[in-house]
């Protein structure tokens, strides 16, 4: 009886537990897997050597509509899935960038490319970032 109940007790923090992992509860962006590696050497991508200089890219199986990356330090970037986090996928659900938020030309919304919250439902969508030198680093899902 004791097992039985200290299992109960245990198990709510068993199924918290998580590797690093980010959550998808949008029911308008599908979740796909993608591994990204960037280095920022490359004139493409040489505009993440900045801070706070967001960058929007559109590569074939990265993101749903491409991600928007940002450097905010030399340890700390950020990327947001580059669809409208509410609104379901259409022609304009691609959002772009506007200075220092992503807007959705759907509904007007717009996102903080800090934290990727606005005025909608849902958040953007977050995507790792593993730094892995100055001028390298990897976006996953």
């Amino acid at each position: 009886m004791k097992n039985l109940l200290l299992a109960l007790i245990l198990l709510p923090f068993i199924n918290g537990c998580t590797k690093d992992r980010v959550r998808n509860n949008n029911p308008y962006l599908p979740d796909y897997s993608f591994s990204f590696p960037i280095n920022t050497n490359l004139g493409t991508f040489s505009q993440l050597n900045f801070n706070v200089q967001p960058l929007y890219i559109n590569v074939e199986n990265v993101g749903i509509r491409g991600i928007i990356v940002m450097k905010i330090s030399d340890t700390d970037f950020r990327a947001w899935e580059a669809a409208c986090p509410n609104q379901n996928l259409s022609d304009c659900s691609t959002m772009v960038i506007n200075g220092l938020n992503a807007k959705c030309n759907c509904d007007n919304l717009e996102y903080s490319l800090f934290t990727g919250v606005g005025a909608g439902q849902y958040p953007m969508k977050a995507y790792r970032v593993q730094v892995i030198s100055p001028t390298s680093l990897v976006v996953s899902n």
